[in-house]
């Protein structure tokens, strides 16, 4: 017995014999809107932990990757609080070989500081560059990045907010 053709209607789809149905109404995808984003405050302790292993988990909570309604192209991420940003650890000969660059955009304008005089000058800008360099370099990456305190001891001003604790 030969099976019965059949044109495909409206919200159907057609498979040589096998008819498969759906509602169109009901596949929609959902993007968040800012408004509709619900921000929590962490505070992440980079104290005898890996440069990277901080940076990779304060740049997942800052972009908002763990929550389930992450959009790309929305701000959907938390407030991050890094303590202790002077006591972070680097694997290797990082601490003597690794080279921070900056250029200031004129003749004979570029800096070279090595990690261990950056510590020494500013540790907490070695956290923030690590952490920024993991987020989009556009203006939604700028947006998120505002959202990141790095303090080298202990102490921060943002008890108020009522900060988690976030395990590394």
């Amino acid at each position: 017995m030969a099976a019965k053709e059949t044109t495909p209607e409206r919200g159907q789809v057609a498979f040589r014999n096998l008819e498969l149905v759906y509602d169109k109404t009901e596949m929609k995808t959902f993007s968040a809107k800012a408004e509709e984003i619900d921000r929590k405050w962490y505070v992440i302790d980079a104290e005898n932990k890996v440069l990277g292993e901080v940076a990779v988990a304060a740049a997942r909570l800052l972009r908002g990757k763990h929550k389930p309604l992450f959009t790309s192209h929305v701000d959907c991420g938390d407030f991050v609080v890094v303590v202790n940003a002077d006591k972070v650890k680097l694997t290797g000969n990082k601490e003597e070989q690794k080279i921070y660059t900056s250029y200031s955009g004129y003749v004979g304008g570029q800096k070279r500081e090595s990690v261990e005089k950056l510590r020494q000058r500013r540790p907490e800008l070695i956290v923030e560059r690590a952490i920024t360099g993991m987020i989009p370099h556009n203006r939604l990456g700028r947006q998120i990045v505002k959202k990141l305190k790095v303090y080298a001891g202990t102490e921060h001003p943002h008890d108020a907010q009522q900060v988690e604790a976030f395990e590394v």
